[in-house]
C-alpha cells in the first residue's frame, strides 16, 4: 500500500489541504490543536508544545527564525501519522503544526498532538513524531544571540550528541 493510500484509510482528509499538517507564520495555538485530536473515543490527548527559550549551550538568546521546504515539510508530517497509525493502531487523531518566521521568547515553534484511548500509546506516539519530524523534516531555525550573531542549523542537526536544541 502506497503513502496515500495508507494515509486515506488512517486519515480520511489527510492532504495539504488538511488542518492536522500545518506550516505557517502565524502564531500556533493549543485549543486548536487539541480540538483536532480530540475524539469521544480517546481517554487522552497529549501534546508537545515546542517553545524559544532564551539560551543555547549558556549563549543568550534574542530570538529564533525558522524557514522550511513546506511541501516537502507537509508530506513528512503526514508520513508521520502514517507510521504512527501503523505501529500505535488505536491512534485516532495526529496533528502536526511547525512555526516559520521570526519568533521571540516563549512563543511556540511546534505542536505535536496525538489522541488515542490509552495515555502510554499517546505519549509513545507522540515522542515518535516530534523525534521523527526533528530528525527528517526539512526546516531550519536560525539563532540569534545576544551578543549580535547569529547562525543557522538544520532541527535534524539538534539530534546529535551535545546538541541542546
Amino acid at each position: 500500500m502506497n503513502l496515500a493510500a495508507t494515509l486515506s484509510s488512517a486519515f480520511p482528509d489527510s492532504n495539504q489541504g488538511n488542518p492536522n499538517f500545518l506550516m505557517t507564520s502565524e502564531p500556533l495555538s493549543l485549543d486548536a490543536i487539541y480540538q483536532l485530536a480530540d475524539d469521544p473515543a480517546n481517554g487522552a490527548v497529549v501534546i508537545m508544545s515546542g517553545m524559544v527559550r532564551n539560551n543555547t549551550d549558556g549563549r543568550s538568546v534574542v530570538c529564533l527564525e525558522y524557514q522550511a521546504y513546506e511541501p516537502m515539510a507537509l508530506r513528512v508530517f503526514e508520513q508521520i501519522a502514517a507510521e504512527i497509525q501503523q505501529k500505535w493502531t488505536d491512534v485516532t487523531h495526529v496533528a502536526i503544526h511547525h512555526r516559520t518566521g521570526r519568533l521571540g521568547i516563549g512563543e511556540i515553534s511546534v505542536l505535536v498532538a496525538v489522541g488515542c484511548p490509552h495515555r502510554s500509546e499517546a505519549f509513545a506516539a507522540c515522542q515518535y513524531a516530534i523525534d521523527t519530524l526533528k530528525h527528517n523534516a526539512p526546516i531550519w531555525k536560525k539563532e540569534h544571540w545576544e551578543d549580535g550573531s547569529s547562525s543557522w542549523v538544520s532541527i535534524g542537526a539538534c539530534e546529535q550528541p551535545g546538541e541542546s536544541c
